[in-house]
């Protein structure tokens, strides 16, 4: 969010949203003119349903995602024709059932009864009504940005891969692993789309699935999704230089993160690559395989990883001088 408002001149737009645990906290969101001109609105899932938000006290099978579907409904308020949304660090494990219900859509239980907040009932849900949703939805692209490719349910799905970190015990990922399996079942059956295998479904607690599900939403890497935004390859014609970042460059890297496709964009343009990082890790040297000339830690010599984050500013300007007067005593001289 911060990234496209940065880069667009856009504004960020603060409201009171649900937090995972049913509390209401200040979230922001942001706006902005896309490359194409549309008005865009970019949240970040993690503002209203992130796993910050609990302090380290989630109530796993009860954490909802309401609070994202109520930024969604805002941006919606502000006459967006798309809308972005970054799903991870999340709370949750709801298949994105809080979100759906705040934006209209109704999930009943074998009773008739509604199915409660959370995953951890979800094995329970025998109907789905979305005759409720915001009509809006269906007017407004709704894009995705996930950089995991985590099924919605199963050994590499949300629960098992992801609720451990939110609290969950084995018992309990159990149970929400059910409950995912369930909801794809009944979406399948009531909405006629699959989501059980789908790449990214289980992304954020599976709020991917439930965005495809219930907002018609597209699921796409996040780099990709800025660049376009931004027009990164105009604003690569003609440059020197493309400087790149990454907290810890290593072999996951090379999986979609931002170094490799800004890297893979401004090799395309003949624009040299430098990223500066935090650390290097094993297989960061994979990367000059995708355009990155030169990789700069900020952490070089003695300095140890908690000094690196807390002068992390002064450390970075340094990194970036030494680089660029590196590349600029290698340039030809001009005559």
């Amino acid at each position: 969010m911060e990234a496209l408002v940065t880069a667009t001149g856009g504004q960020e737009i603060s409201v009171y949203a649900t937090d995972p645990l049913d509390r209401r906290v200040a979230a922001v969101f942001g706006v902005f003119d896309n490359a194409d001109g549309v008005k865009t609105a970019v949240i970040e899932m993690a503002a209203a349903s992130g796993l910050a938000l609990t302090a380290g006290a989630n109530r796993p099978l009860e954490a909802s995602t309401f609070g994202t579907g109520e930024l969604i409904k805002a941006a919606l308020d502000e006459r967006c024709g798309c809308v972005i949304i970054g799903i991870g660090g999340s709370a949750t494990t709801d298949g994105g059932t809080g979100m759906a219900t705040a934006l209209g859509a109704r999930f009943y239980d074998v009773d008739g009864d509604p199915v409660p907040p959370g995953g951890g009932r979800l094995a329970r849900l025998d109907k789905i009504d979305v005759a409720g949703l915001d009509p809006r939805l269906a007017l407004t692209e709704i894009l995705v940005a996930g950089d995991v490719d985590n099924p919605l349910f199963g050994p590499d799905g949300a629960a098992y891969v992801y609720g451990l970190q939110k609290g969950a015990d084995a018992a309990q990922v159990k149970v929400l692993d059910d409950g995912l399996q369930r909801l794809a079942e009944v979406i399948k059956r009531d909405l006629g789309v699959d989501v059980a295998s789908m790449p990214g479904a289980g992304a954020a607690g599976g709020l991917g699935a439930g965005l495809v599900a219930f907002a018609g939403a597209s699921i796409r890497s996040g780099v990709e999704l800025i660049s376009e935004a931004v027009g990164l390859p105009n604003r690569l014609a003609g440059a020197d230089l493309a400087i790149t970042g990454e907290g810890r460059i290593d072999s996951q890297t090379m999986r979609g993160k931002v170094p490799i496709g800004v890297a893979k964009q401004a090799k395309a343009a003949g624009v040299p690559v430098v990223a500066i990082v935090g650390s290097m890790g094993p297989g960061a040297e994979e990367a000059y395989k995708y355009g990155i000339k030169e990789i700069v830690s900020i952490s070089e010599g003695l300095v140890t990883a908690e000094e690196a984050m807390k002068n992390a500013a002064v450390l970075l300007e340094a990194a970036a001088e030494r680089s660029i007067k590196r590349g600029l005593s290698q340039r030809p001289k001009q005559r």
